[in-house]
């Protein structure tokens, strides 16, 4: 709860700190403030402090994103700390905690930027451009939903640019902002509207916008997500797709394409040169998933989109009726029974036993070197 307090703090005071800036009527470019900041509408759309405000809050979040990533997530937002405990990456009492840090913290955030800046705080979030409340409830929504599919996709599974996640969530809320800030004030945020209001103890009729809005995108951004989960998008390009995690090194697996030929991997690992399939990877165990995905690969030919899917519903479909639909472990049993009548290959059945702090999947192999 400190992590994500702290986090929530900083992130405010860059981000409403520069959008004050960029409102300053002598910093202005057209000498006036931008529409949907302060309740003041420009005559003409000033994009020179719409971009000054986007650019602030994007690379806030990316900055502020990489730097707690590790401490607490870095999620800095109620809207995705409720998209995170709706897919399961989040308990809901630590949930619950992560958004009152973050409430807390955006008010502190504003309360900081008021205290060290001269002038009155001019960064509410309200309704510009001639934006009816409907309107900016479903602009509010539909950026929220980006902001959130790109937390889910690219911070909540682990691939090979997990690292650099926060790189892609920042630029995400900066394109959200481009389209925001003009009409609704760029909000996606319901701390980032409700710590200023609180602040300056100025709430407008519509301020309920900024709550069910967010909130909204990022409840249908999550049911997106378990969507694509349930259909095992992950099976569709294969692991080659995401490279090679560190955890599979030292791991052998034999697989099976459909053509009934063996396949295997070799990679350099700890362990010296063993064969090895990358086993890291969207849909596998992690902090925020829920647990591995149960899918064989081919690494030298994977199905194409259409038949990965045809697939997949041939496997629902046959196990709804009852007709003892195959799945990939009955491959890889058959693979098992195979080289079992092959003597000139010897291979070891692995149980689900640890081999380089990575446990291997029923009837996987492991070549004895």
């Amino acid at each position: 709860m400190i992590g994500e307090y702290v986090g929530t703090v900083l992130f405010m005071i860059f981000a409403l700190g520069g959008t004050n800036v960029a409102n300053v009527p002598t910093t202005s470019v057209t000498g006036s403030t931008t529409a949907g900041q302060s309740g003041s509408t420009a005559a003409t759309a000033n994009t020179s402090n719409l971009l000054y405000i986007a650019l602030s809050f994007g690379f806030s979040l990316a900055v502020n994103a990489w730097i707690f990533f590790r401490v607490s997530g870095g999620l800095f937002n109620p809207a995705v700390s409720l998209g995170m405990v709706l897919v399961g990456a989040l308990t809901p009492l630590r949930g619950c905690l992560l958004t009152f840090s973050q409430i807390l913290g955006g008010i502190s955030g504003a309360a900081i930027i008021q205290a060290i800046t001269p002038g009155t705080l001019n960064v509410r979030t309200t309704l510009g451009g001639g934006t009816t409340v409907v309107q900016g409830l479903f602009i509010e929504m539909f950026l929220t939903s980006l902001l959130m599919l790109a937390i889910l996709l690219l911070a909540a599974e682990k691939h090979k640019a997990t690292f650099i996640a926060p790189i892609g969530i920042g630029l995400a809320l900066f394109v959200a902002e481009l389209l925001g800030v003009y009409y609704t004030g760029g909000s996606l945020n319901p701390a980032r509207s409700f710590g200023p209001s609180v602040v300056l103890g100025t709430f407008a009729h519509y301020h309920w916008i900024y709550w069910v809005g967010p909130l909204l995108g990022a409840t249908i951004a999550a049911g997106f997500y378990k969507t694509l989960k349930l259909l095992q998008y992950e099976t569709v390009l294969g692991p080659e797709a995401d490279g090679e995690g560190e955890g599979s090194k030292g791991v052998s697996i034999i697989i099976e394409n459909s053509a009934g030929v063996v396949h295997d991997q070799e990679k350099k690992g700890s362990s010296g040169n063993v064969k090895t399939l990358a086993i890291s990877g969207p849909g596998l165990a992690d902090l925020h998933t829920e647990g591995p995905t149960e899918a064989v690969f081919d690494l030298e030919r994977h199905p194409g989109p259409l038949e990965a899917r045809l697939d997949r519903i041939e496997q629902l479909l046959g196990a709804l009726v009852g007709q003892g639909a195959s799945t990939p472990w009955d491959d890889l049993s058959a693979t098992k029974k195979s080289h079992d009548d092959d003597p000139a290959r010897d291979y070891t059945v692995v149980e689900n036993r640890q081999v380089d702090d990575k446990s291997i999947p029923r009837g996987g192999y492991q070549r004895e070197e």
